[in-house]
């Protein structure tokens, strides 16, 4: 935790944020809104109605160790990426494994600091798979025991699913505190002092080619 950074690759605003710049703005703001000062809100205040347009990509995650979550609700924009119910199985089943390190730190920053996390993903195309983007939101939540074990999250994807089950790389890692009232951006942004090392490695990059570099 020694600079402030974000691990970014492609920088931009990318067709996810066009599409979901509306709704993302609107859930960002139900979840600011129920912050007492700066206080995490509990899961028991998180109302489905109050998600609008962004139900079927929203979902609740449980902390069972650090930098490992489970679902415990999830939206059937999940189910579909996966091919299957997700209910049950660990938030990385999305992401792919040479990122799950990373994926892990970020998430220990999640409950642990508490922030927030903005993640940008990417699909590469296979065999009946095109490639897309997507976003990763998650807002930390307070279980009805007053511990920071729970987080409200949405993931919104660009392009078509194809073949399940589809697994993301991240692109970008942002992790920001709490107390910021603007709604989640692309670029720029003022990262905390962030990951539990001074960089957060994917393994398995490719050589030769950017990955992903520390941007302050």
């Amino acid at each position: 935790m020694q600079d402030d950074r974000t691990i970014s690759c492609f920088p931009g605003v990318t067709a996810v944020d066009r599409l979901h710049a509306a709704d993302l703005q609107a859930l960002h703001s139900y979840w600011a809104g129920l912050c007492e000062g700066a206080e995490v809100p509990r899961r028991s205040d998180i109302n489905p109605r109050h998600i609008g347009g962004l139900l079927s990509n929203a979902f609740i995650v449980e902390r069972i160790a650090p930098g490992v979550t489970r679902l415990r609700v999830a939206g059937l924009h999940l189910n579909a990426l996966m091919g299957m119910e997700v209910r049950g199985m660990p938030l990385s089943s999305l992401i792919t494994p040479a990122a799950r390190e990373t994926f892990a730190l970020a998430l220990v920053d999640l409950f642990e600091r508490p922030a927030r996390l903005d993640i940008d993903l990417h699909a590469k195309a296979g065999l009946g798979r095109p490639e897309m983007t997507g976003r990763l939101l998650l807002w930390p939540l307070r279980s009805d025991l007053g511990d920071v074990s729970r987080a409200l999250g949405c993931l919104v994807t660009q392009g078509d699913i194809g073949r399940a089950s589809r697994r993301f790389e991240m692109t970008s890692v942002r992790v920001l505190p709490l107390d910021d009232t603007a709604a989640p951006a692309a670029k720029p942004i003022e990262p905390l002092p962030g990951g539990l090392r001074g960089e957060w490695p994917v393994r398995g990059a490719a050589r030769g080619r950017a990955h992903l570099r520390v941007v302050k």
